[in-house]
């Protein structure tokens, strides 16, 4: 009789998971109807010149990721979540990238960013460069260089701008206008010898000298601009954020002296400084926080404008945290800034028309992040399975790690997560093999695209080929021929080029 009741509530339990309106077999089918109809809408292609090209990188990002955040963005909207859709998902076209290095099946951020920025694969550690290039080998770099779709859109006369949430000499953002053997090269004073009397340049150096023209650079990192030794404008007391420069150059300084007579250029470190501009009469702008992990403000600070840079839209950056947060093991930091990412693509949506701008979304590589444990319709994301191990009879959550800082054993055992406090923000989720790090997913990326040539981001393809479809698009690079068609509308004379949520960790 008790086991009778029992099955009795869990069937009663079960039932109500499910939403009254989904238990009409004609909910489902109307959704699917309307999904039909908007499927075969497709069919009339957008082939119109793209005047501006948005790429949206959530760095670490994979397809577990998205199908979380899309639960959480739900359920903090008191929603069940599974249902939700995030901003990204509402593009009409998907693909899968294969994120493999040239010489790493599990990739690093650099090797990635050159290959969806550059559009040619390259050795894991290395940026801007081709497989020809060996990681830490400074003579291997002479005439391996490779430009990315940033210089490509600049030659082409177009105003262009990178914004990240962690440092802008990191290896996601320095791949559009660097080459190097280590992506670790930020300024010479973390280069060796060798590096230095063979002539390589470090990252900060070529991020001023290299295309000193780029319209709006945001991010952190700054002390790789100063001198080594110079006090930091905000934290003058704190060693660790003294400048690191042996050349004893004040590239700050170096990117001002650069710029046309007559063009204003703003340089700004402070959140207050950059809403005290009116960036209507701003040229060029050159944002650095301290902390490569402090996010600019988003554009509601902003009073939800634009910002009017060259007539360039501006989104607010969001995403390179998503990284940081797997890293630790802290799926929960991970997530939502997924969901803050998500919000900053619904933004630029609604700021911007698919008759003229082309929107990509994509990652750089995965993580091994899962989530599972046949949990019920609406279980807390970050909650317990609904069920017991069955060989050390303890409890775990849903959310789990291939390996990372979460291995815990405790008195010979896996550690009771119902005796910790697994929803705090800071909570590293259990895995499977102990690393002070955890490490990067192999599997594919997805590809979310809207707009002029969306559908050229199709299948599964080499993650190189981004950076080519984008170009396309807007008429710039090598592959001109089709620019001249009759059937497509002139080009439009500025680009947009904002590279959002650029990178990383380390890996």
């Amino acid at each position: 009789m008790k086991t009778l009741l029992l099955i009795l509530l869990a069937q009663l339990c079960s039932a109500s998971l499910v939403p009254e309106k989904e238990k009409d077999p004609e909910y489902w089918r109307r959704q699917a109807q309307e999904t039909l109809r908007a499927a075969l809408r497709l069919q009339r292609l957008n082939q119109n010149v793209a005047k501006n090209l948005i790429l949206f990188l959530g760095d670490g990002m994979g397809v577990s990721t998205v199908t979380a955040a899309r639960i959480l963005k739900g359920q903090l909207q008191n929603h069940k979540g599974e249902e939700s859709l995030l901003e990204m998902e509402k593009f009409p076209y998907v693909a899968l990238a294969k994120t493999y290095n040239t010489n790493a099946q599990v990739p690093d951020s650099a090797g990635t960013a050159t290959a969806y920025l550059c559009g040619v694969k390259a050795n894991e550690g290395t940026v801007g460069v081709s497989a020809g290039v060996t990681r830490d080998r400074c003579n291997t770099t002479r005439g391996q260089e490779v430009t990315s779709i940033l210089r490509w859109a600049k030659d082409g006369g177009k105003a262009v701008g990178i914004v990240t949430t962690t440092r802008v000499t990191h290896a996601t953002p320095s791949a559009a206008y660097a080459h190097s053997a280590n992506r670790d090269w930020y300024s010479d004073g973390e280069m060796p010898p060798d590096a230095l009397e063979g002539g390589c340049k470090d990252i900060a150096r070529q991020l001023v000298e290299n295309i000193p023209d780029i319209e709006v650079i945001l991010g952190g990192g700054r002390k790789y601009m100063f001198p080594k030794n110079a006090s930091d404008v905000e934290y003058p007391h704190e060693d660790k954020h003294r400048g690191t420069r042996l050349d004893r150059r004040d590239l700050v300084q170096a990117w001002h002296d650069a710029k046309p007579p007559g063009k204003v250029a703003k340089y700004v470190w402070h959140r207050r400084d950059l809403l005290a501009l009116n960036l209507s009469r701003v040229d060029f702008l050159l944002g650095e926080s301290q902390h490569p992990r402090v996010p600019w403000p988003q554009l509601g600070a902003l009073g939800g404008d634009p910002w009017p840079v060259l007539g360039c839209w501006m989104p607010g950056p969001a995403g390179g945290r998503i990284d940081h947060g797997h890293h630790e093991g802290k799926a929960k930091q991970a997530l939502h800034e997924a969901v803050e990412l998500d919000r900053a693509i619904g933004l630029a949506t609604r700021l911007t028309s698919p008759q003229d701008t082309l929107s990509v979304v994509t990652a750089d590589h995965s993580h091994v992040f899962t989530f599972g444990g046949y949990t019920p319709r609406g279980n807390p994301i970050f909650g317990l399975a609904p069920m017991q191990s069955d060989v050390d009879r303890k409890p775990f959550t849903s959310i789990l790690y291939g390996n990372g800082p979460g291995y815990k054993i405790v008195a010979g055992e896996r550690e009771n997560v119902s005796a910790v406090d697994f929803a705090h923000a800071n909570y590293q989720a259990q895995s499977a093999v102990p690393l002070r790090q955890e490490t990067h997913g192999g599997e594919d990326v997805a590809v979310f695209a809207r707009g002029p040539m969306a559908h050229l981001l199709h299948g599964v393809h080499e993650q190189n080929y981004i950076p080519h479809a984008m170009a396309y698009a807007a008429c710039i690079g090598s592959n001109r021929a089709h620019c001249n068609a009759a059937s497509r509308p002139a080009a439009a004379t500025s680009i947009l080029l904002p590279f959002l949520a650029l990178l990383f960790l380390l890996c």
